[in-house]
């Protein structure tokens, strides 16, 4: 097991889990090679903050924050994830998991240990483009997580990163249906490819325009 899979703690954010004020934990690694990808330090990275300075840390901002949000990187590949969410759920705090869902197995661990309490999940692209924009050839075990978390009580929402260059209109109604076919009734969060920064993969500026007006409206959607 990983003694220290945190890359780093960003202490405080308004903005990462609705409604609530919460600390961000980046699990270092991830078992996708998405090219638009912003954190590329973390995913390559090593962690070097462990599991007792985590929940050190919490127990020091008890009072001033009311949740955590695991991301990364992928925190769903840290053995210990189980543990660590009940010493958090322990101390009082509610729990955001930010994932790409291709470790179902911890996914449902987490579920049936009911340490969860809000979940993002991205939904990379469509079956036909998944493995070549993840790197990561298991959109089956991706499906299996989305399946999962819509028979759950748990809230949750579905994100797609958005780049012209990668995903046209028509793979984003593909996955709009998917969702709908699923039964998915939640907002559909797209979120703008952010060019400005180091990324994983040689990335370009889009050239193409992307259509909104050509979106689905099987949804709602709601961009980022």
């Amino acid at each position: 097991m990983d003694t220290t899979p945190i890359y780093d703690i960003t202490p405080f954010t308004a903005l990462d889990y609705p409604e609530h004020l919460a600390a961000i934990f980046w699990f270092a690694g991830c078992n996708m090679r998405c090219s638009y990808c912003y954190n590329p330090d973390i995913v390559l990275g090593e962690g070097s903050i462990s599991h007792g300075q985590v929940l050190d840390f919490l127990k020091r901002r008890r009072g001033m924050l009311e949740g955590v949000v695991l991301s990364g990187g992928e925190a769903t590949l840290y053995a210990g994830l189980s543990e660590l969410c009940q010493g958090i759920k322990t101390l009082g705090y509610k729990i955001k998991l930010d994932t790409n869902g291709a470790n179902p197995t911890m996914l449902l661990e987490l579920l049936e240990k009911g340490v969860l309490d809000y979940v993002a999940l991205d939904y990379k692209a469509p079956r036909q483009k998944f493995q070549a924009i993840t790197k990561n050839k298991h959109f089956d075990y991706f499906s299996l997580s989305l399946n999962e978390l819509l028979k759950r009580d748990v809230a949750f929402e579905v994100r797609t990163t958005v780049c012209s260059e990668l995903l046209s209109v028509e793979d984003i109604n593909h996955i709009i249906h998917d969702l709908s076919k699923r039964g998915y009734k939640g907002k559909y969060y797209l979120q703008h490819y952010i060019e400005d920064t180091p990324h994983l993969g040689r990335m370009k500026k889009q050239k193409q325009q992307f259509e909104t007006e050509k979106l689905s409206a099987q949804l709602d959607i709601v961009w980022r």
